[in-house]
């Protein structure tokens, strides 16, 4: 793009024909106007960029966003940690085996191996089978299983980190679904550019049983778009239930809140309907109710299994996230087991009676109270018939 100055002079004004009519004041002016021009152009160049970069975060989020840095980086150091220790325990298994088997004899060693190899192919044989059962599972979702799309189109929104999270997110929707007895039909949209990318990096992503597009959900869904449900916290509708016709929308969308009510804006501009998980209605959240992919999408899985979504919000939202439950005994869903010791508890109290020093006194027979001191008579008098009552606290 070219760049015009106040400054700048045209080609052809400094050329050899012309020089003879420049003054020995332009032509002295000429460096300086160069170099003015060049200066603006800079300026003008930066501004772009700056226009170009997303806007400051606030202290918040820039608080928000060191504490999500220190926390991936204390993931990342224990899960090398992790990686070592599987690494000398293997190391550790493998010499306690050879010294197994060099402590004896010849025929005690060969049933040794006979029993492991049999071992590992019983293994084998089971997780084969379990395999099969999966596959059978999710073959059956993709043709009358609810459908639930993970809208990908946030990526140009998100840090590489970010992205990288998300994918992780997903891989661990996928595997979430596969261990379901009612999987879901689970699509991915606007699988390309750096989301596709780290997508296809995952271990046997080709060979997963999921729909995976590359446009558009409201694309590769145009002709159900009446049917189009987006999921958002933003949103006024509550959901209730789970239509086997509707198609749940669920943002892809890692930004530590810096773009709040992206989701809803977009359902809107695309006239496609909203609501929202009923999380209000069996427990209060310590924050927002904004979730993770990973959590609402196992808390639709766990609500199509149980069809109920007290159940499936207790058994999904960690316990950080919700300190308070709603007074309609939602404490019910961490289990059966704390009934019998809240109801045993409830309403009990340990009455203590300190006694009085004038009533030990006056039992003695020789008047012993006068040992003390004349100091202890106003303590007596402040002791007499005092109580101190105790109760004890309800866990529920």
């Amino acid at each position: 793009m070219r760049t015009t100055s106040f400054y700048s002079f045209p080609s052809h004004s400094i050329s050899q024909r012309n020089v003879s009519a420049l003054t020995p004041n332009t032509l002295a002016l000429a460096p300086k106007r160069t170099t003015l021009t060049r200066a603006t152009m800079e300026a003008t160049q930066n501004d772009e960029n700056a226009l170009s970069q997303p806007q400051t975060l606030s202290k918040n989020a820039q608080k928000k966003l060191l504490k999500q840095q220190r926390y991936e980086a204390k993931k990342a150091e224990k899960k090398a940690q992790e990686k070592q220790q599987k690494k000398v325990d293997a190391e550790r298994k493998r010499k306690e085996w050879e010294e197994t088997l060099a402590s004896v004899t010849e025929e005690e060693r060969a049933k040794l191996i006979e029993s492991r190899r049999s071992l590992r192919k019983e293994r084998m044989e089971k997780r084969s089978e379990e395999k099969g059962k999966k596959m059978e599972r999710l073959n059956k979702a993709m043709q009358c299983g609810h459908k639930i799309v993970i809208d990908l189109d946030f990526a140009h929104l998100m840090t590489p980190s970010e992205i990288q999270s998300l994918v992780q997110q997903i891989m661990y929707c996928y595997a979430v679904n596969g261990r379901c007895a009612s999987p879901c039909h689970l699509w991915l949209t606007g699988c390309e550019g750096e989301m596709g990318s780290q997508l296809k990096r995952l271990p046997g992503f080709d060979n997963w049983i999921i729909e995976k597009e590359n446009r558009p959900y409201i694309e590769a869904l145009q002709e159900q778009k009446e049917n189009l449900v987006y999921l958002t916290a933003d949103a006024e509708t509550v959901l209730e239930e789970l239509d086997p016709k509707r198609i749940y929308i669920v943002g892809g969308l890692v930004d530590r809140n810096r773009w709040k009510g992206i989701t809803m804006k977009k359902a809107k501009e695309q006239g496609i309907q909203t609501a929202k998980l009923p999380i209000g209605n069996y427990l209060k959240m310590s924050s927002s109710q904004v979730l993770t992919v990973n959590q609402v999408i196992e808390i639709l899985l766990k609500f199509i299994e149980t069809k109920d979504w007290k159940v499936s919000f207790f058994q999904v939202i960690p316990q950080r996230k919700r300190p308070e439950a709603d007074p309609e005994g939602c404490q019910e869903a961490e289990g059966e087991e704390n009934e019998g010791k809240d109801d045993q508890l409830d309403s009990k109290k340990k009455c203590i009676e300190v006694p009085s020093q004038r009533k030990r006194t006056e039992a003695d027979p020789e008047g012993c109270q006068e040992v003390e001191g004349e100091g202890n008579e106003g303590k007596d008098d402040q002791l007499d018939r005092k109580k101190k009552c105790i109760e004890v606290p309800s866990h529920g």
